[in-house]
């Protein structure tokens, strides 16, 4: 079978077979680099806890008078036993599973944005998440996501299929558009074998796929002949797993673990990376969601655990990398029936990284009294996501302020959080 690949299909197609070959080589990316000016990239890992996390557990209010009143069983209990909270600052508190990010809070590299979430009034997941991906509250019709919209006006680092990846076999709704970005649910599922089979496989296509890899090279090394025959031999060599944690990094165990750790390695390949997308489900506790201990805590566990072992692990590199979490709505304020939640309005968004103006929470509290709930029954929204995600993409990934991230909408910078420097 003949191979009818182009150029341009290999660049944006086979960047999955460079996948499973680790990571382009350091030097090819300095290569890169030096041919265009740039510097190091400034990275964004964006992680979305899907399913609504319960803001009010994981960031307690503990200094508001209505938080225990309203959440009987599965309220967190104040600072200061041997499992209550974590105090921040006197009126919030961490979920003590979270004691792994507490010294990140203190180093003020973590900062924290209550009562934050969608305008929308919606409480069904799918449509939530599909406004917080697609950055238009209440718009079903929106063909792409606010990142790929973002990622089209910021300055590129330089040619590299790697510059935005998400962990997981479908591609995500915010990086649909048209970034050529990359969804893989591992690196080690990818080779050359099936990047050939993907574009017709046979002989010839092996032939041509090599053809098209070779020429792919030296569209980054500006390299002809030898040179870049043994820059191909350098990629099929190049493996992730040379990448080990450092510093005493542990990730924890399971699939969102797995997807940070290869991150980390990403980063540390050096491989033109800007904006990298790991999600984490669990968060839809209607029945026995437990207190200090319980179905809620294993996953804050999880979770941030999985966060500080990132923050550890890229060390020094954390000074251009910023680490944002979301989740399509929280929960709401009173307890059910079932010892659980249902769906709510509001809730907590964490921001992480050596950018970020931490150890502080950033937005208006509204208060847990019953005349201050959203229909009387939720966390109101006093922050727009769009501010936070807006002021991330402009501070910190270089996206000019005027550029229509959000459609319809106006990003005024005064009205940002202000937890980027």
């Amino acid at each position: 079978m003949d191979c009818h690949c182009t150029r341009r299909s290999f660049m944006k197609g086979g960047a999955l077979a460079l996948l499973g070959l680790g990571a382009i080589p350091r030097f090819l990316v300095r290569a890169a680099y030096a041919q265009g000016g740039a510097t190091r990239p400034k990275i964004l890992i964006a992680v979305f806890q899907r399913g609504a996390v319960d803001g009010l557990s994981m960031v307690v209010p503990h200094g508001d008078p209505s938080y225990y009143g309203a959440r009987g069983s599965i309220a967190i209990a104040r600072p200061g036993g041997s499992q209550g909270s974590l105090d921040l600052d006197g009126f919030f508190g961490l979920h003590p599973s979270m004691a792994a990010l507490k010294p990140i809070w203190d180093d003020r590299h973590l900062a924290l944005v209550h009562a934050c979430g969608s305008p929308d009034a919606t409480r069904s997941h799918f449509d939530a998440q599909d406004y917080m991906e697609s950055g238009t509250p209440g718009v079903k019709t929106t063909p792409d996501g606010w990142l790929a919209r973002g990622l089209q006006a910021a300055p590129a680092p330089g040619p590299s299929p790697f510059r935005a990846v998400a962990m997981g076999s479908r591609m995500p709704r915010t990086l649909r558009g048209e970034v050529g970005a990359i969804a893989m649910g591992s690196a080690g599922d990818f080779d050359v074998k099936q990047g050939m089979a993907g574009m017709g496989g046979g002989a010839n296509a092996r032939v041509g796929f090599e053809s098209l890899y070779e020429q792919g090279v030296k569209d980054i090394l500006h390299g002809t002949g030898r040179e870049t025959f043994e820059a191909v031999k350098m990629l099929k060599a190049a493996k992730l797993e040379r990448f080990q944690p450092e510093n005493g990094a542990q990730y924890p165990r399971g699939k969102f673990g797995d997807n940070l750790k290869q991150i980390t390695q990403l980063i540390k390949a050096d491989v033109g990376l800007q904006v990298a997308f790991a999600d984490m489900g669990g968060w839809d506790t209607h029945a026995a969601q437990g207190n200090e201990r319980g179905q809620l805590a294993s996953r804050l566990t999880e979770f941030s655990d999985g966060l500080a072992a990132l923050y550890r692990d890229l060390g020094d590199r954390m000074a251009d990398v910023v680490v944002l979490t979301m989740s399509e709505f929280g929960r709401t304020v009173r307890e059910n029936g079932n010892r659980g939640t249902d769906h709510g309005h509001a809730t907590a968004m964490l921001v992480l990284g050596g950018p970020v103006k931490g150890g502080r929470a950033y937005g208006r509290w509204p208060g847990l009294a019953p005349e201050q709930l959203y229909e009387g029954r939720d966390l109101a929204v006093t922050t727009d996501f769009r501010h936070l995600f807006a002021e991330v993409a402009v501070r910190h990934l270089g996206i000019p302020a005027s550029a229509p991230i959000f459609p319809g909408f106006s990003t005024n910078p005064a009205k940002y959080p202000g937890a980027l420097v």
